[in-house]
Parts: structure tokens; sequence; C-alpha cells
């Protein structure tokens, strides 16, 4: 399917399912903003990478505007819908002030293997435990997909665009498995590395081998 959208772009990557909270300054994008929410229109948004607009955005709807400042500037409450795949970019679109782009909508298998997502959600928690940080999911365990946690799992923007980009969830899956296998030792060496480093200057007990 093809379709025309204005499109937001945005150094991000928005998922399917994601609630986003974006505060809207620019003259183009308040005026995208508002024929979007009165017209109930989904907007694009596009990453954009080292500059440039990628190919690949996931379309939004607007949930609210929480809030209208004097000066126009807004905030709104939005969630990812669909991934779309940029066939041309329209950059001046009549009596408009924003960019629009022409679009098809990508088929995104959702369906993934769920003994691998426990274990994607053990090694997670896991990473997260050596990071000393907690994460609250709205969603229930057993209803939960990659793209629900993808943000928390210390990819960089290149990376989760590549994963933005892969179209079944067991692909996504195996992605971020090799991730956290590849991080998860770097962290734990960092961690040694300041233990050992605390230890300078200080007294130790250190045994000593005897003949």
């Amino acid at each position: 399917m093809t379709n025309f959208i204005p499109i937001f772009p945005l150094n991000i990557v928005v998922y399917p399912g994601e609630k986003l909270n974006l505060h809207v300054f620019e003259p183009r994008y308040k005026q995208l903003i508002r024929e979007c929410f009165d017209q109930k229109k989904l907007f694009g948004i596009p990453t954009v990478l080292k500059g440039s607009i990628s190919e690949i955005g996931t379309t939004v709807e607007i949930m609210s505007i929480e809030k209208e400042h004097e000066n126009g500037n807004m905030d709104i409450k939005t969630e990812g819908r669909a991934v779309f795949r940029i066939l041309d970019i329209i950059k001046e679109v009549p009596d408009k002030l924003y960019s629009g782009a022409v679009v098809n909508y990508l088929d995104n298998n959702m369906q993934g293997i769920r003994s691998k997502m426990d274990l994607i959600l053990n090694e997670l928690s896991y990473f997260h435990q050596l990071l000393e940080v907690s994460k609250k999911y709205q969603k229930p365990i057993d209803a939960m997909h990659i793209y629900d946690i993808a943000h928390h799992a210390g990819l960089s923007t290149e990376q989760e665009y590549e994963l933005l980009s892969l179209l079944r969830e067991d692909q996504r899956q195996e992605y971020l498995q090799r991730h956290l296998k590849a991080i998860i030792p770097t962290i734990i060496e960092l961690q040694n590395l300041k233990d050992r480093i605390q230890l300078n200057g200080h007294f130790r007990k250190l045994s000593v081998d005897e003949d």
C-alpha cells in the first residue's frame, strides 16, 4: 500500500506501540501537529542518521495535545503505529510549511519465539543489575515484544535503526540477544576494572605461597 504522509524527521528511532512525548516548537511542525490532530491523521517520523533522512520510519498517532503554550508551542503525547519505507520525499507541499513523503507500509511479523523472549528478558534484567538501574514495563511479561524493550538495552541510534529495519520478530530477538551477549561481558570487565582502581592505594591482605 502506497500513501502520502506528512513527515517529522528526528534523530531518534520510534517503534510501533511506543508512547512518545514531544515538545513541538518549530512553526512547520506546529502546523503539522495541528492539522494531523484536527483531521485525525497519522504522520511519519523517519530517523535522521548522520544528517540525512533514512528510508525507514514509523507512523505516529497523536493521542493528545497536553498543553499549548502562549507562543504556540505544544506538548503532545503520541504512539507509534506502523513501519514504513520512504519512496520519495516531497520537500515542498502546496500551502504547507512542512514536508511530506510517499511511503509504502511494510509487512511486519510480530510472532516471535516465546522461550527465546524469556531468555532475553532474563539477560536484560542481568544487564540492568550490572548497571544498577531499575526498569518497569507497562505490559505483562508474556505480552512483551522486542519493540517494548529495545530502548532499554543500550543500543546506539544506529543499532536501534537496524532493529527497526528487521521485519520479523524472531530476527529482532536474535539481534537483541546477540547484542546483550556481546555487551554484558564488557560491562563485567569494566566493573572489575573499577574495583581494581578502587583498591589502588589501599591496604590489601595478600597471601604468600610457601614452599
